[in-house]
């Protein structure tokens, strides 16, 4: 279930892109798929390990892609923090920050990371909640959001554009994805977060059907819904500068364990 639209993220082979948050690795293992140096960044040990076991089995499989001059796509899966990136200024040519931004306390400081390790001329998507959804799903529950790592604030898309540009990016495009989890999300709030019951079963089994079969029913339903319920708010940015040669570091442990120091310690 990708948030990020990868022909306005403009992610072309032979690119390097940073995954930040990365989770299990849904973002990365398009862009690997797609011919690009992926780096994937979590501060969990269990989302880096997932996410390097599924990037390994997809090369495993043959499905990664190469880059224009025909090398094969590169992959790396670093535990790592936001707040200090163990990477060289200038050195990706895109980021993807996904249901990141909204866990952070000093947003204002990611962003001048992300900033930092852009590429002149580089592009970044970050995805949060949307506003009008996520407002109901906090009136409807405490647990949804109170909790340790939880969701600390909701973005109004005026507002992450006015903070993309105080970090010195160029706002772009931006839109909306995943109307039809609104409602799911709405349900188990109301429900208990904890909680299950028939209803909650019932809605997750028609989003697991649409994301395994993709009928177009749904796909349809969604696409006519995203603009006014769309759970995910999507901006692309640019770094100012003209874009050069595609960055062609790609870290490897050894390379990100110089510069381990500068990542805090996970609590």
């Amino acid at each position: 279930m990708l948030t990020v639209d990868y022909d306005l993220l403009d992610l072309r082979p032979g690119m390097t892109v940073l995954d930040l948050g990365c989770g299990e690795g849904r973002h990365a293992f398009e862009a690997y798929r797609r011919g690009a140096h992926v780096v994937a960044v979590d501060r969990g040990v269990p989302e880096v390990e997932t996410t390097k076991r599924w990037l390994g089995a997809i090369a495993a499989a043959g499905e990664a892609g190469r880059a224009d001059d025909g090398t094969a796509a590169r992959y790396e899966v670093v535990r790592g923090d936001l707040l200090a990136l163990p990477f060289p200024d200038a050195s990706v040519d895109r980021v993807i920050a996904a249901e990141v931004l909204e866990h952070i306390p000093d947003d204002a400081a990611a962003l001048a990371e992300i900033t930092r390790v852009l590429a002149p001329g580089g592009r970044v998507a970050v995805t949060v909640p949307r506003f009008f959804p996520e407002r109901v799903c906090w009136a409807l529950s405490d647990a949804y959001h109170a909790n340790e790592g939880g969701h600390i604030r909701i973005y109004r898309a005026d507002v992450l554009r006015t903070r993309l540009a105080a970090a010195g990016l160029e706002p772009g495009d931006q839109h909306h994805a995943h109307a039809l989890h609104a409602p799911f999300w709405w349900l188990k709030c109301a429900v208990g977060v904890e909680k299950d019951n028939a209803a909650v079963r019932a809605y997750h089994r028609m989003l697991v059907w649409d994301l395994v079969r993709r009928p177009w029913l749904t796909r349809t339903a969604e696409r006519l819904l995203d603009p006014v319920l769309g759970k995910s708010l999507v901006v692309y940015a640019d770094k100012p500068g003209a874009a050069g040669s595609p960055a062609r570091t790609v870290w490897t442990t050894e390379t990100a364990a110089a510069d381990r120091e500068r990542i805090p310690a996970r609590r």
